[in-house]
């Protein structure tokens, strides 16, 4: 896909910081290029599809976003839904609403976000439905 999607966390509508070690431990499987500790990585899925990821840490505040770019359909959507989930992250596409994995997330969304979050699975199928229906 030719756009970006944030995972973002938040709470009381404010952004928190995602969990590093988490993060490690869901994309270290898929690392073909880059990685944690330099603010890129390149992940590759078991499909051969490819996804690239931004996501610099800022000090003590931790790593405020993961930008997903370029990012393929089929098992890459699937990671990029774990990878969410795991670290209690909303996914906000560019353009459209939020992807919420529960409905009790939508009360920490800034209210712009709020009316449009729509709550799926983490899963391949269910993020590519919602990537399609847009």
């Amino acid at each position: 896909m030719s756009y970006s999607i944030f995972l973002l966390r938040f709470v009381d509508s404010g952004v928190v910081a995602l969990d590093a070690g988490r993060f490690r431990r869901v994309t270290e499987p898929y690392v073909v290029a880059g990685g944690p500790g330099e603010g890129f990585s390149r992940l590759r899925a078991k499909d051969g599809g490819e996804a690239d990821l931004y996501h610099e840490s800022h000090g003590e505040s931790g790593m405020p976003c993961v930008t997903a770019t370029h990012f393929a359909r089929g098992a890459m959507l699937g990671v990029l839904g774990r990878l969410a989930a795991e670290l209690g992250a909303s996914i906000v596409p560019q353009e459209g609403g939020a992807l919420i994995f529960h409905e009790r997330e939508r009360r920490h969304l800034p209210a712009e976000l709020q009316g449009n979050a729509v709550v799926i699975a983490p899963t391949e199928d269910a993020l590519q439905a919602a990537f399609d229906a847009r």
